[in-house]
């Protein structure tokens, strides 16, 4: 049996550590634990398409081939590729010309909301070029499906396949600089790129009216970050930038409840890694959170500082009912890469007509 090829683009993502890069890390480990049994029973290789500094990242049963800027005019030539995936709807890379499948994952149409119009133009026409070289769509979350037929237009089939959320409540801890192993004062927690579309200001005027309670802010060290820390001056308020995964564990575990008031959302993976402590979530219920969060979240109806205090404060009270805490983490535990994976491996089987294993 001639092997054929799988091919798994991940684009230009340069890091991991962001809302892409965890979904395209713990997506490629998992096709990548399946492909010597493709190899063997279909003759199908698994490769991924990713930066150079990658390569080798999911081991040695994979194949890799490196991004380059040429790609984005001129598809990638090689054995036949029966299915091209592309991660997410970012990649400016061309699917190869004989790929029989061209698969899109899609996870928001967030340039539709807070961008200026020549800017929602450009990306809007990008998007549009790329759903034309698309035979078959998967969304995070069903407002994103819901989004990707009312505003591009598509007519073709969707698959929502939901992400999964590592839970990191029995992972290695560190406190943040300045903290105890166990939290000194009970404190709000925000992670976040902080840019305008996550809300970070609505956090820090619910801050300026609050000064009882404090407030942990972590996210890259970026510019959105550096010029948030720069323009806040309240002692309730601390910046920690860059913060490592054990620091980052520690917080959700201490934190006394997590704050999300994002306006652009597909998913939204810190408040289930939240959940996963059993900890509060406080949300905004623009777009897809409400459909991610349940009913083991609370909602912000209003930016209103003095209404998103009277809806933590409300939370921080219902999370004293006997039970509260576990039925926050029965939810976020619905949320599971492995069950993501199989799904996205059971759409490849399906789309190639390959028997069930």
């Amino acid at each position: 049996m001639s092997t054929r090829r799988i091919v798994i683009s991940l684009g230009n993502i340069g890091g991991l550590n962001d809302g892409l890069g965890e979904y395209s890390l713990q997506l490629g480990q998992r096709f990548a634990r399946q492909a010597t049994a493709w190899r063997e029973l279909h003759g199908l290789r698994i490769e991924f398409h990713l930066r150079e500094k990658f390569v080798g990242l999911f081991g040695d049963d994979v194949g890799y081939l490196p991004v380059s800027r040429r790609q984005q005019w001129w598809p990638m030539k090689g054995p036949p590729c029966v299915l091209w995936h592309s991660l997410h709807q970012l990649n400016k890379s061309l699917p190869p010309r004989d790929a029989q499948w061209r698969l899109l994952t899609v996870h928001d149409l967030s340039y539709r909301y807070g961008r200026n119009a020549f800017s929602t133009w450009r990306h809007h026409r990008r998007t549009l070029a790329l759903m034309r070289r698309t035979d078959h769509v998967v969304a995070i979350s069903q407002y994103t499906a819901d989004d990707v037929r009312r505003h591009l237009g598509w007519q073709g089939p969707v698959d929502v396949i939901l992400n999964g959320a590592r839970s990191f409540a029995g992972d290695p801890q560190e406190p943040l600089p300045g903290w105890q192993a166990v939290g000194n004062k009970p404190f709000l927690f925000h992670l976040s790129r902080m840019n305008p579309s996550k809300n970070p200001q609505a956090i820090i005027e619910m801050a300026r009216i609050w000064p009882e309670m404090h407030f942990l802010m972590c996210g890259p060290d970026n510019q959105h970050t550096q010029r948030l820390k720069a323009e806040t001056a309240l002692p309730n308020v601390e910046f920690h930038l860059g913060i490592s995964h054990e620091q980052k564990a520690w917080a959700y575990a201490q934190c006394t409840g997590f704050l999300f008031p994002s306006l652009t959302e597909g998913f939204g993976l810190p408040p289930i890694e939240a959940m996963h402590f059993g900890k509060p979530a406080f949300l905004s219920r623009l777009t897809c959170l409400p459909e991610i969060g349940g009913s083991a979240a609370d909602y912000f109806d209003s930016f209103n500082p003095q209404a998103m205090k009277q809806v933590v404060q409300q939370g921080l009270a219902r999370q004293q009912v006997p039970g509260r805490s576990a039925a926050i983490q029965t939810h976020a535990a619905q949320f599971d890469w492995d069950r993501a994976g199989n799904d996205y491996l059971a759409l490849y089987r399906r789309l190639l007509k390959l028997p069930a294993p």
